[in-house]
């Protein structure tokens, strides 16, 4: 079975067959209305942000009703769309992407990145004890854990392609990026290869590091950050209103975890995360600065080559970026950001 139609399998059932509508319109016109209308209420999938804006006091500016979902990630976000259970979700860069391939309309509405990318990347590939892979050359005739339509499956194919290799160069052994799946994997040697976040990249070098296990860094760009909503939420002018004053508090909200770790290491980390202090700190230091961006030139740019590069890999029809950016809202974040220093 070749990759292309492995890939879709497993996105059909993550994402289901069944169009609600068509693709996403290229058009997205009409102007946002200055005021959100009395009655307006969104549910929200953005666990991290709804603990910042309770933490901080910024939550108390909403002028809607919130209902809060616990859904994150792009498979489940992208079903509680299907569904119209969700108004708007936070994911990474892939989601909306596949979305659209698979009749799901919807469209970016914010963007956050790390302002040393490279130095605060969210993965390292994990790399198992016994084998030999200092370079991205090195991937050549590897195994490596792969999870289709995630963005941790997407930085595998960035760094084939970085390294002059294709996937046919290699074997992509298809496993989910949940929990603690990859470091397991490549400890027990059913992988050469994983790409790690967050506190597994500690773990798994203090759990295994003495066994030979090692981490290699990808130096690549893998930091985009997203809000993403249906066209048809989109489309409705009071919840369009709502979703631009969210945007706004969210980009505020990045902006206070960005000065203050201690407390948001205490308050999300440990005290809602379950994580030791020590893990918290670490998060912390491997995220860095996030920057919200008022100018998405580069970032469409960026993301038009990812699109271009999952296309060929998996067979589909590039799609065009515009497509994927609702652009009535590129400057709102950094505004609210400039009005509230």
């Amino acid at each position: 079975m070749t990759l292309a139609k492995t890939f879709k399998i497993a996105l059909f059932s993550l994402l289901g067959l069944s169009a609600i509508h068509g693709p996403a319109a290229a058009e997205a016109d009409a102007a946002l209305l200055p005021k959100v209308p009395p009655g307006t209420v969104l549910t929200i999938g953005d666990p991290v942000t709804q603990k910042a804006l309770e933490v901080s006091g910024l939550g108390k500016e909403l002028s809607f009703e919130v209902k809060w979902a616990n859904i994150s990630g792009g498979p489940q976000t992208s079903e509680a769309f299907r569904a119209h259970a969700l108004d708007v979700g936070s994911v990474a860069e892939i989601p909306s992407i596949f979305a659209n391939w698979n009749n799901l309309p919807v469209r970016n509405i914010a963007y956050r990145e790390r302002r040393d990318p490279i130095a605060n990347p969210i993965y390292r590939f994990g790399i198992a004890p016994g084998a030999t892979v200092k370079t991205l050359a090195d991937f050549r005739g590897k195994r490596i854990a792969f999870s289709p339509g995630q963005a941790q499956g997407t930085l595998v194919l960035r760094a084939l392609h970085a390294a002059g290799l294709k996937s046919s160069d290699v074997t992509l052994v298809e496993l989910p990026s949940t929990s603690d799946v990859y470091p397991k994997a490549l400890a027990s040697k059913q992988v050469d290869i994983a790409p790690l976040g967050g506190v597994y990249i500690r773990r798994y070098i203090t759990q295994y590091g003495p066994d030979g296990a090692t981490l290699l860094e990808h130096g690549l760009r893998d930091d985009p950050s997203h809000l993403y909503a249906p066209q048809w939420v989109l489309d409705d002018p009071a919840k369009a209103a709502a979703l631009a004053e969210y945007v706004g508090l969210w980009a505020r909200a990045t902006e206070w975890v960005n000065r203050n770790p201690d407390l948001w290491i205490k308050e999300y980390y440990v005290g809602q995360q379950g994580l030791s202090q020590e893990d918290g700190e670490y998060l912390v230091k491997l995220t860095g600065e996030q920057i919200v961006p008022a100018d998405w030139s580069e970032v469409k740019k960026r993301h038009q080559e990812t699109i271009n590069l999952l296309a060929d890999e998996l067979g589909y029809k590039p799609l065009n970026v515009e497509q994927i950016f609702d652009n009535r809202f590129e400057k709102l974040g950094a505004e609210a950001l400039a009005k509230s220093q």
